[in-house]
């Protein structure tokens, strides 16, 4: 992947345990961790907290496995090439925004009460979770070349478009919603009032001669986009 990473890391020879298959897989190490779940968490952590930090060329396995309190061996063991690692961190950051998403019962909500608390939840989100932004970015910066490969992100979305399309149609019947708004759309609308905002703020607060992140002005923002998009559903 020569167009993503400047320098590529994969496991060395000599890094590899004694009895390597044939295909190329690394064997398990001869004294296998008594903690493989804690181990690969572990990983993860250390490896989502490089990744933001440096991006994928600038990332290094060997400080991911030195955070993590393990070796490199083990991390291709657990989790794969630089690369796979990645593209796991993609996946787990994905995977844990949805989760979460999940917890808000918006289907026992009234309409623009569930949309209310789908953009209160990812403005909340994005403020706690900084590194989920910077991987955002650096992901989009290779073209989500990576992205395309992963054989989950699309499927843990499908469930959490028909969440908001379910809303939307309970908005019609009820009368409160216009019909024809596109739930993809509508998404991808309310995380880009909080998504530009956050990731733009230092340099908006100096152009504007506000400081964007204090309490005050993320209460302000807040409330204009919930007014901004319920008004963009009204009949």
């Amino acid at each position: 992947m020569d167009s993503l990473t400047d320098t590529p890391e994969t496991a060395p020879p000599d890094s590899l345990p004694t009895g390597s298959v044939p295909d190329g897989s690394v064997a398990a190490p001869a004294k296998a961790t008594r903690d493989p779940e804690g181990t690969r968490a572990r990983i993860m952590a250390a490896a989502t907290e490089e990744f933001a930090r440096y991006g994928l060329g600038g990332a290094r396995v060997d400080r991911i496995a030195e955070q993590a309190g393990t070796n490199k061996r083990m991390l291709y063991y657990h989790v794969g090439n630089k690369e796979e690692l990645y593209l796991a961190v993609l996946e787990d950051a994905y995977a844990h925004i949805r989760d979460t998403e999940r917890t808000l019962n918006l289907d026992k909500l009234a309409p623009p009460d569930a949309i209310a608390r789908l953009i209160g939840f990812t403005w909340q989100y994005f403020i706690d979770h900084p590194e989920f932004m910077a991987l955002l970015n650096i992901e989009n910066l290779h073209r989500a070349e990576l992205l395309k490969t992963s054989g989950q992100v699309q499927s843990m979305h499908s469930p959490f478009v028909q969440m908001i399309g379910d809303v939307l149609a309970r908005g019609v019947k009820d009368g409160v919603f216009r019909a024809g708004v596109d739930a993809v759309q509508l998404y991808i609308s309310i995380a880009g009032l909080s998504y530009f905002y956050l990731s733009n703020v230092h340099t908006l607060s100096v152009i504007f001669g506000r400081d964007l992140l204090a309490e005050p002005a993320k209460e302000e923002r807040l409330a204009h986009m919930v007014e901004l998009v319920l008004q963009s559903l009204r009949p």
